[in-house]
């Protein structure tokens, strides 16, 4: 694994117009790595289904409250892969959660509905995933690296779908590194101890700016809540007071 400004540096001077191999001697970086990287900041050529984005003037998805949701997955629990002549994205769902796969694999073909949508089993978790020419376009945030090690920006078509669908990029986000629980405590009531339940809502993550997203969109809902470090790094942002959860529980609810 290479860090983020070994990967920069690279990328500079083959910019510069300097060839893979002397870049390779000189960084003792492989040929595929810096040939790999490369091909990530630059889209395949069109094959198959158009670009709403490209194909003519910008235009934005038939369903623009899907790519809201499908937004918030990626940010979470999506990656964008480049293959020869193509892009695939994978969005990643937990075996425990049958309904959010189906759930996902809708946003992805109302997003592309051109494109076949299929799922890849692995251990724990199901790959949905779909082949696509242009995800780099319709997912700007792609980019070499972890999401938390680069920078994450929502482009101004995206905050306006985001403002105008509001609640489905909070479930997707909530979907996918999220989660409704239930908490309890006991209390001495007339001499007697009763136990109170009392659920709240969870979203961990280790990058500022989707966190910083993920806040900003409760906070224009009105929805209360609180941040705090989380032991394996990031921050854990929770709601818990009772309007809020309520408010919550009607637009986004626990996973399936």
């Amino acid at each position: 694994m290479y860090d983020l400004a070994t990967r920069k540096r690279a990328l500079a001077l083959i910019a510069q117009g300097r060839s893979l191999n002397s870049v390779s001697r000189e960084m003792g970086i492989s040929r595929w790595s810096l040939k790999s990287w490369q091909q990530r900041l630059h889209p395949a050529p069109s094959r198959g289904a158009p670009c709403w984005r490209c194909a003519g003037p910008p235009g934005l998805p038939q369903d623009t409250a899907a790519y809201s949701y499908l937004l918030g997955l990626y940010l979470g629990d999506g990656c964008i892969s480049r293959l020869a002549r193509t892009y695939f994205l994978r969005i990643a769902c937990a075996d425990a959660w049958p309904g959010l796969i189906v759930e996902c694999e809708r946003a992805v073909k109302a997003v592309c509905p051109e494109n076949s949508v299929f799922r890849i089993q692995r251990q724990g978790c199901v790959n949905v995933t779909a082949y696509h020419s242009h995800w780099p376009c319709l997912l700007p945030q792609h980019g070499p690296g972890r999401k938390h090690t680069r920078s994450i920006a929502l482009e101004p078509w995206q905050r306006a779908i985001v403002g105008e669908h509001p609640w489905p990029f909070v479930r997707g986000l909530i979907h996918s590194d999220g989660c409704r629980i239930t908490n309890w405590t006991t209390r001495t009531v007339a001499g007697q101890r009763k136990r109170y339940e009392y659920p709240r809502y969870f979203f961990t993550n280790r990058s500022d700016e989707i966190l910083r997203l993920f806040t900003d969109t409760l906070d224009a809902l009105g929805v209360e809540c609180r941040s705090a470090r989380h032991r394996k790094g990031g921050h854990n942002i929770s709601v818990a007071r009772r309007a809020s959860v309520a408010l919550m529980d009607l637009h986004v609810g626990p996973k399936s």
